[in-house]
């Protein structure tokens, strides 16, 4: 972490990590519930759909975090391999650890709990996981992204993004549109070469936000683009419900990319943020926190599914006390001489 804080992007990060354990305990409550309730009542898949939108936006601001804080660099070959040494070789470590852990943890708990869905469990265990290699990969290629961009003028930069959200985002929502109103195995094809595809847009995003790239667009108008994305995201998702079309929202979606930047944008706006304080401490813990929540997750959640409320009030019982477990898990980790900052990647 740097020593030098930037308290608006502190907010963003725990705000990151809140909407990361918010979706997997959504997600956690209504897979298991979906296999012993048939229907749901209209307000508990609207809930669901909502909390998808929420959710969705915590990776976007990650990687929008790092945009603005790695991209708008000057590296050289020294500063390239110091760079791959400090972040890289030590993530890579770290991914290697927390996945034996989390083998080790789900073979204990399935073995201990027989009635346990392994496929399952092992989905809801090794979820979050997929954004180590993403993130790896896009700390490997961070010092030549950085150095080029460094070339062309902000403009220039956002016009570039523009073409390549069209391409990675746009073309596959047409195609989806298209299978949902029975044109099947339409595929628009492209090929996005060393971009990082969606994911590198929304780094490239944040870059353009600390240049200041929208600066003259008024609030007003990033907040209308968060209302309309958020509004989009749930009639979407509530169309293909009541179409019986598997639909399954993600980062690829047009309105995350639009509604998650909008946010971003505005939350860049802010000069000061109230109670800093408590909000550095949800930064300070929050990859460590992403690193360890999912240890809690499974082994809480038959004793959480059982509680005699509806859904949404169970998934935001989890989420609390998901909370509350990873960060102290994170305090206590952290406080383990020469080993604790290490295993949970804290700079």
């Amino acid at each position: 972490m740097n020593k030098t804080r930037i308290e608006w992007i502190d907010l963003v990060r725990a705000i990151a990590i809140l909407t990361v354990l918010y979706i997997h305990s959504v997600d956690g409550i209504y897979i298991i519930s979906s296999d012993a309730i048939i229907t749901m009542t209209t307000f508990s898949r609207i809930f669901q759909f909502a909390s998808l939108f929420i959710g969705r936006i915590g990776v976007p601001f990650f990687l929008m975090i790092t945009g603005y804080l790695l991209v708008d660099r000057v590296y050289d070959d020294q500063k390239v391999r110091k760079f791959w040494n400090n972040n890289c070789k030590s993530l890579i470590i770290v991914t290697i650890l927390w996945s034996v852990i989390y083998a080790v943890s789900l073979t204990v708990i399935s073995n201990r709990y027989t009635q346990i869905n392994t496929v399952e469990a092992g989905n809801l265990f090794f979820s979050h996981m997929w954004y180590m290699p993403m993130i790896i990969g896009m700390y490997l290629s961070m010092p030549f992204v950085s150095n080029a961009v460094r070339s062309f003028d902000k403009r220039t930069i956002f016009q570039a993004t523009v073409i390549f959200s069209l391409l990675a985002f746009c073309l596959p929502f047409i195609s989806l549109l298209l299978d949902m109103e029975g044109i099947h195995n339409v595929t628009l094809q492209y090929c996005l070469g060393f971009s990082g595809g969606i994911y590198g847009v929304y780094i490239i995003l944040g870059y353009l936000v600390k240049k200041e790239m929208f600066k003259e667009v008024s609030s007003k108008v990033f907040g209308i683009i968060a209302l309309i994305s958020f509004a989009f995201c749930l009639f979407f998702q509530y169309y293909a419900f009541i179409r019986g079309y598997n639909f399954f929202l993600w980062y690829e979606f047009p309105f995350i990319l639009t509604g998650s930047f909008a946010l971003f944008e505005l939350v860049s706006r802010m000069d000061t943020v109230r109670f800093y304080s408590q909000v550095k401490i949800l930064s300070k813990y929050s990859f460590a926190v992403f690193l360890i929540h999912n240890l809690f997750r499974l082994p809480l959640l038959p004793f959480i599914v059982m509680l005699p409320f509806a859904e949404p009030v169970k998934a935001i019982i989890l989420w609390i006390i998901l909370i509350i477990c990873s960060y102290a898990a994170a305090d206590i980790i952290y406080r383990i001489p020469k080993f604790g900052k290490f295993l949970l990647y804290m700079r």
